[in-house]
């Protein structure tokens, strides 16, 4: 079987963001540069560095296989030049096997993982507005995306998924478990939380999915999970989080002075998009209604945001909410059907924007997480759960269709789910053996006694 179908078979998807089925990415031809995403931007994911520190001779094979298959002139793992042992690991794997693969060692700044901004600090290519790396022949993927490219060459499904799970747990670690294990159960092998009520971030601390206590409960490792945060219920994170789109939007018009700073430091403006954050905290607190001002230029622009949060959470002097504003009018410029035309132009990175790059350790100062920033995890842990619900769209594209009935006994590997006819969307397979025991939205099993 060849490559590209073999990464088709095995349900690989994008590790580093939303879970794009990477043998679509993979289809779009026209590709000079191959750039894998090490950078692990956020603030306390460890998985990544993790997987270049024990993993690297897997990824780095995986990467070569994929510049040829892609037909790519040059293949960079893109890292911080802070991740010293990293580099250290991975130069000795490129010397030993003679690999054309390079290292692009990057500054540590805050989103040095957004795939828009890697192409620019790889390349000095600028995608153009609401593009892809693929405009400027560029792909970018995942070291954990690689991992599983390695697994799927010696015909292993993604079953599977490194982790970091670290903040309030007495055992901060790098966890290796099935998809569908709960983050309960993922606490547990961190030593369980130190604190009897507390409030979860699924990924990172930045960008990452926020949920209450109770709502982790019915939480999932998916392909996508790159992290597990445990934090107190009182964090400055999950305040933030109780704020009411109403009451924000009531800030946002009684509070905004129109400083700039988060159009100054947003990464995408920085790029020389046309996204400007203090523009539609104004217009928005002008009109009053989102509704109203769907047409506005200017408005629409916040389809560009990528959602890192620098805005609110670094350079808002008032504690507003430019990135959940933006959420929202994503939210009702999709529900309106109205879609991103990008003018014609040529695009350029703005003149002051390395002046304006944030450090790492800032960010995590500002979000309130500085407590755990500097922690060295480099321990494993493996899982072996009793029982894994796994869901059936944890990808982006059409949602899989179950092949298998409640009842049913199922092996470790064996798809149990598949890509609709003539859709786009990513095969499932069970991650332990046992018997099904329902299928839905979550196809769950038990492991076999």
């Amino acid at each position: 079987m060849d490559l590209l179908n073999c990464i088709k078979e095995a349900g690989i998807v994008g590790c580093g963001g939303a879970g794009f089925p990477t043998h679509v990415k993979y289809s779009g031809g026209g590709v000079e540069y191959l750039i894998i995403n090490g950078a692990e931007c956020e603030p306390l994911l460890r998985t990544d560095r993790y997987i270049m520190k024990h993993l690297g001779e897997r990824v780095v094979s995986a990467a070569e296989a994929v510049q040829e298959l892609l037909g790519a002139a040059q293949c960079r793992i893109a890292l911080k030049k802070t991740y010293t042992e990293e580099i250290k690991a991975l130069e000795k794997v490129l010397k030993a096997k003679n690999s054309r693969v390079e290292l692009a060692k990057m500054d540590s700044f805050y989103p040095a993982g957004d795939e828009q901004t890697m192409v620019y600090e790889v390349t000095g290519r600028v995608v153009p507005p609401a593009g892809i790396p693929l405009d400027v022949g560029c792909v970018v993927s995942n070291v954990a995306t690689m991992l599983g490219i390695s697994d799927a060459m010696e015909g292993k499904p993604f079953t599977e998924k490194y982790l970091t799970v670290t903040g309030e747990v007495r055992n901060p670690s790098v966890l290796h478990v099935p998809v569908g294990t709960s983050f309960e159960a993922c606490i547990a092998l961190a030593g369980g939380a130190k604190k009897s009520r507390y409030f979860i971030v699924s990924g990172g601390p930045m960008m990452g999915a926020r949920m209450t206590m109770e709502e982790a409960k019915n939480a999932v490792v998916t392909k996508t999970t790159s992290g597990i945060l445990v934090l107190s219920e009182d964090c400055a994170i999950a305040r933030k989080t109780q704020i009411s789109l109403q009451h924000m939007f009531n800030r946002a018009r009684s509070a905004c002075i129109q400083c700039r700073y988060c159009t100054d430091m947003c990464p995408r403006h920085l790029l020389g998009h046309p996204l400007k954050p203090n523009l539609i905290m104004r217009k928005l607190a002008m009109a009053g209604d989102v509704s109203k001002v769907l047409d506005d230029r200017d408005i629409q622009n916040a389809a560009l945001c990528c959602e890192c949060g620098v805005c609110e959470e670094f350079a808002c002097p008032m504690g507003l909410q430019p990135k959940r504003v933006n959420q929202v009018i994503k939210g009702a410029l999709r529900k309106a059907g109205i879609r991103y035309h990008r003018e014609e132009s040529v695009w350029a990175a703005d003149k002051n924007r390395d002046g304006r790059k944030i450090p790492a350790s800032r960010v995590a100062v500002r979000v309130g997480v500085a407590s755990w920033y500097d922690l060295k995890i480099d321990t494993l842990k493996e899982g072996t759960p009793e029982r894994v619900e796994i869901p059936v769209s944890m990808h982006i594209g059409a949602p899989s269709e179950p092949v298998v009935q409640a009842g049913d006994r199922v092996q470790a590997g064996q798809l149990i789910a598949k890509i609709p006819e003539g859709a786009m969307g990513a095969n499932i397979h069970a991650s332990i053996s046992g018997r099904v025991v329902s299928v839905g939205q979550r196809i769950i099993i038990e492991r076999a006694g």
